[in-house]
């Protein structure tokens, strides 16, 4: 049997021209050419109508502008790393037939990364000084890598483990050894592994031991300890659920016997299925942690768009808000949702911004600053809080 030839991908070209969308666009557009029909209109992007106190964090935009760019529409957006909580975070004004074929895309890149990056925040919130890597890429099609990874960013995670995803973000992705490493050293033989990584990887990577292989964590970490000494930057603990007991007093443990030995500077990291909970649990022991599936593997936000202006009157169908709306952000941290062109909330600083004009991008995108946003909003809204 030959091996197949194509990945189950669909490529950018297939996005940009709007063949990535669901039949039923194709079949409106057919039909509105066909009535000579094309009437301009307002589209919103949203999960709910009204906030609830429930917020999630905006991810995607950067995607969504590369989408919409050369389109004759303006389109207006939350900044991303913007906590939401009811009304628009992204809105389109245009001749509906130049960005209806693109809705199924538009609404994938936004939810699925605001999904991620969502489940990263709280991860970030539940262990806020702690170095925080995304180890989760495993779990999803590869395809997509680089979007978790700028999502887990976006939410003010430290790094993330992606090789390729680093060339496409511009970052070095972060990770040491795999059990895999060990075990094809074999049994007894983890002093050769730590040695010949040491030997191997450039100077700038730290050296951080796996010691949950074969043997008790504490046994291994002595014993990396005392195969690598001061070049020892740090030990990780991935210990499977079924053997680790308390995880808690495992980790402890492993820091009194680092301490007793003069290596109170090596760092203890821990990965392995962990998410919020484990976090807060975690957080007073260890130094840093990878974070998985949680964040890789979050429910994507259930964005929707709706048409909710044609030629200038409102519209909408039932169930959703018509008109033209703005969205607020109070300094108590509320989040208000109201009609544009009336008065906002006392104090309400507007929260969408432009984000193409005439097809054109008018705003630029730094993980950085989206970060930094993200944390503040936090703290404004309460997310994530104890």
């Amino acid at each position: 049997m030959t091996a197949p030839e194509a990945f189950d991908i669909v490529d950018a070209d297939a996005i940009r021209d709007g063949s990535a969308t669901d039949a039923y666009f194709a079949r409106t557009v057919e039909t509105l050419r066909h009535a000579d029909r094309n009437p301009r209109v307002v589209a919103e992007v949203t999960a709910d109508q009204f906030p609830d106190g429930e917020f999630e964090l905006l991810a995607g935009v950067k995607d969504a502008a590369a989408l919409l760019a050369d389109r004759d529409v303006d389109v207006d957006a939350l900044p991303e790393g913007a906590l939401f909580d009811g009304g628009p975070v992204l809105r389109i004004e245009g001749r509906y037939l130049d960005f209806a074929e693109l809705e199924t895309s538009l609404l994938g890149f936004l939810s699925h990364a605001s999904g991620v990056a969502t489940a990263a925040l709280e991860c970030r919130r539940a262990a806020p000084d702690a170095n925080l890597l995304s180890f989760g890429a495993r779990h999803v099609h590869p395809s997509i890598a680089a979007m978790v990874e700028r999502s887990a960013l976006v939410a003010g995670l430290d790094g993330f483990s992606h090789v390729a995803a680093g060339e496409v973000l511009g970052r070095d992705p972060s990770g040491t050894m795999p059990h895999a490493l060990l075990i094809c050293f074999g049994r007894g033989h983890q002093e050769e592994a730590w040695r010949a990584f040491d030997e191997a990887v450039p100077e700038d990577v730290p050296r951080i031991a796996l010691c949950d292989t074969y043997s008790d964590e504490k046994d291994e970490v002595i014993r990396a300890v005392e195969t690598l000494g001061d070049r020892l930057d740090g030990v990780r603990l991935d210990t499977t659920g079924s053997r680790r007991g308390d995880f808690r007093h495992i980790v402890r443990e492993v820091r009194w016997e680092l301490d007793a030995r003069g290596h109170d500077d090596v760092d203890v990291f821990l990965s392995g299925g962990l998410g919020p909970a484990e976090l807060r649990h975690l957080r007073d022991v260890a130094d840093g942690f990878g974070v998985g599936g949680y964040v890789s593997n979050a429910d994507p936000v259930d964005f929707a768009l709706d048409i909710v202006e044609v030629d200038g009157d409102p519209a909408a169908k039932r169930g959703k808000l018509s008109g033209v709306k703005e969205v607020y952000r109070t300094p108590d941290g509320g989040h208000h949702v109201g009609l544009r062109g009336r008065d906002g909330p006392d104090g309400g600083e507007a929260l969408l911004e432009p984000l193409i004009r005439d097809g054109e991008v008018v705003r630029e995108f730094d993980v950085d600053a989206a970060a930094g946003r993200a944390l503040a909003d936090a703290t404004a809204t309460g997310f994530g809080d104890d």
